[in-house]
């Protein structure tokens, strides 16, 4: 139901919460004067104040009734805070907000979108009982010492403010760590955006090793696991799933719904390893990166302005890419840009000059809804996270090389150098022989254009011929053997389920084999290469030439070798700006990364190939660079005309 709506017919579940609230202050009245009272109205501001969750969606204007709420009344639960936390403060809008996230996709519809919702019968009257056992709650949790954490938190949970849910029809408690709310309404500062002055180049970033390239491992952020996943008001989502079947991996994943331009959008997030410890960790950064990347999380006003009106310091869209005339007419969510329409933009940085540069927030925060600003469906790539702005700046750099080599050689239709895995090191044979037991053979291809970064491509090929036939996966390393690692350990997470798959959506993937513009969505793109009569599209792979010693094919490479992770940065920077790129930086970093030492970031690079899903989205076969950098790269005599491109879907995962 909608906040007018809400206040013009009160719900049944306001009713319910009138009667909880009578009931609470007569208890609170009730209680013994002296210095106990005294303590318990500092604590709680005096008689406990109820609010209603799951009958109007959250308020986005500041609710101070709902900011000292601290019982919450729902459908089914009760939720007491919260209080207490010495790790920063958090109100009830925060919580308010964090729990409406986590709801299902049909009520978080009907609470944000919807225009009223109808009670199926009279709201029933709470029990007695359970009268009783919200009071008796609440008491214990505003007077004497803090009740002790479950023994399943983490350590970094421990500190922060803590909300208790009682299931009204068990009476069950459990408690919850909450993390505040950095854009909430009630409680947080709204501020305008400003540039931030350059800082990756003012302090230096010693490396573990001159060939170590992340600064901290996963296990040395201090994040409180148990406040960024719970069901009541995890940060990045509800709870994590265990698959305990993976034959190659040992996946943790989660998701969250995340509104954006069409609607609730299913994110999901994972950590693949070989333990379910590091996997977790490895997800719950993946879950903080998703959650920077989709929209702003730190209480900034963007800048609303139109492109005729900003200076040159304003990234035009076009340079990123654009749709042909007839994509934007017939397409029901991309609109053609109009340098003369108001949008949001963000400040972000040239990483060459350190110039300030206004970025539409299209293309940094990719779930954003605004209107009229959809003239391209942005996506994560280029966006990474580090413990330092220079980590994540050169890893989202890398993922956009990547992306780019990937698309030139799957539309260019080049013959990519097979890499002889048996010349690498031993962590990949333990991935070839993990891909032998599930049927596939691993391949894998030496992927530089003209950029001088090692990039790989894999490829999981079926040996049956059965569906699930093609896996393709890629990534791009300063290091060429971390970079065939990568690629390698990326097709497996895809393995066990790409059969799986086609078999369920068979009949779906054939039409869309007749028909591309069938493929619109992520997943087409690589579940259609499934099908085994996709493979006569990926000949250029396929084909049975020899195999080449990684050394051979890297001799003439040097990785940067250096001790401070600033010169590695400074080395793609320089191929980049020797080839005519200038790269652009967008800080993405959410207050709950700082507070553990995380840093995120958006990369743009204009010119490179842009990766989009959804056949008639494609914009990479449209722009310049896919017809002329394989000339410049030597690896054709002349630039690309049409007929020689492969213009079949991507198969990128």
């Amino acid at each position: 139901m909608t906040g007018t709506a809400a206040a013009a017919h009160p719900t049944p579940l306001a009713a319910a919460a009138a009667q909880l609230r009578q009931h609470l202050r007569r208890r609170w009245l009730a209680q013994p004067t002296g210095v106990a009272e005294d303590r318990r109205a500092r604590r709680a501001g005096g008689a406990p104040r109820v609010v209603t969750l799951g009958d109007v969606a959250a308020p986005a204007v500041a609710d101070p009734n709902r900011c000292a709420a601290t019982v919450h009344l729902t459908a089914a639960t009760v939720l007491i805070g919260p209080l207490g936390g010495t790790a920063g403060r958090a109100c009830g809008h925060c919580l308010a907000t964090r729990w409406q996230r986590l709801r299902s996709r049909s009520q978080r519809d009907a609470l944000e979108v919807g225009d009223q919702t109808t009670a199926v019968g009279p709201w029933p009257q709470l029990t007695a009982y359970q009268l009783d056992a919200v009071w008796e709650l609440y008491r214990a949790s505003h007077t004497g010492p803090p009740l002790p954490p479950p023994p399943s938190w983490d350590r970094h949970s421990i500190p922060l403010p803590r909300v208790s849910q009682l299931d009204l029809a068990s009476l069950r408690v459990r408690t919850y760590p909450l993390l505040a709310e950095p854009c909430c309404p009630s409680c947080a500062r709204q501020r305008p955006d400003t540039p931030d002055p350059l800082v990756l180049a003012h302090q230096p970033r010693p490396k573990p090793r001159p060939d170590t390239y992340r600064l901290r491992t996963p296990d040395d952020y201090p994040l409180p696991a148990a406040a960024l996943v719970n069901p009541v008001c995890g940060a990045v989502g509800a709870g994590t799933a265990l698959t305990v079947t993976s034959p190659t991996t040992a996946p943790v994943t989660g998701s969250v719904f995340i509104r954006g331009y069409g609607g609730l959008l299913d994110v999901s997030w994972s950590g693949q390893s070989s333990g379910y410890d590091a996997s977790r960790a490895l997800a719950h950064l993946e879950g903080l990166e998703r959650y920077a990347g989709t929209h702003r999380r730190r209480n900034l006003t963007p800048v609303l302005a139109a492109y005729a009106d900003l200076g040159p310091e304003a990234l035009h869209p076009d340079r990123c890419g654009r749709h042909p005339d007839d994509v934007y007419e017939t397409d029901l969510i991309l609109r053609r840009f109009d340098p003369e329409r108001p949008i949001p933009w963000v400040w972000g940085q040239n990483l060459h000059t350190g110039r300030p540069v206004l970025v539409p927030r299209r293309l940094c925060f990719y779930s954003s809804p605004a209107a009229g600003d959809t003239f391209v469906l942005s996506s994560s790539s280029g966006c990474a996270t580090g413990s330092c702005l220079p980590e994540a700046v050169l890893f989202g750099l890398l993922e956009l090389i990547e992306r780019d080599a990937f698309l030139l050689a799957w539309y260019g239709n080049l013959t990519l150098p097979r890499i002889d895995l048996d010349t690498c090191p031993s962590t990949v044979r333990a991935l070839v022989d993990r891909a032998e037991l599930q049927g596939y053979r691993l391949h894998a291809f030496d992927t530089r254009i003209d950029l001088d970064v090692p990039v790989v491509t894999s490829l999981a090929v079926r040996h049956d011929g059965g569906p699930g036939l093609l896996s393709f996966a890629a990534a791009a390393h300063l290091d060429p053997r971390q970079a065939v690692t990568g690629a390698l350990a990326e097709a497996l997470t895809y393995i066990p389920h790409q059969p799986t798959t086609v078999r369920r959506r068979r009949a779906e993937l054939e039409r869309m084999a007749d028909d591309y513009t069938l493929v619109r969505r992520l997943p087409d793109h690589s579940a259609l290469f499934g099908l085994p009569r996709m493979a006569v599209h990926a000949g250029s792979y396929l084909d049975d030439r020899d195999t080449l010693p990684i050394e051979h094919l890297f001799a003439c490479y040097r990785p940067p070798g250096t001790p401070d992770l600033r010169d590695d940065l400074r080395r793609v920077l320089d191929l980049l700006a020797a080839r005519g790129f200038e790269a652009i930086m967008v800080d993405q970093t959410t207050p709950e990364q700082e507070a553990v030492g995380l840093r995120s970031v958006c990369t743009i690079v204009p010119g490179l190939l842009p990766i989009d899903f959804g056949w008639i989205r494609q914009r990479a076969p449209h722009l310049p660079r896919l017809r002329t950098a394989p000339a410049v790269a030597g690896l054709t005599d002349t630039d690309l005309a049409d007929t020689d491109l492969r213009l079949v879907p991507h198969p990128f995962p």
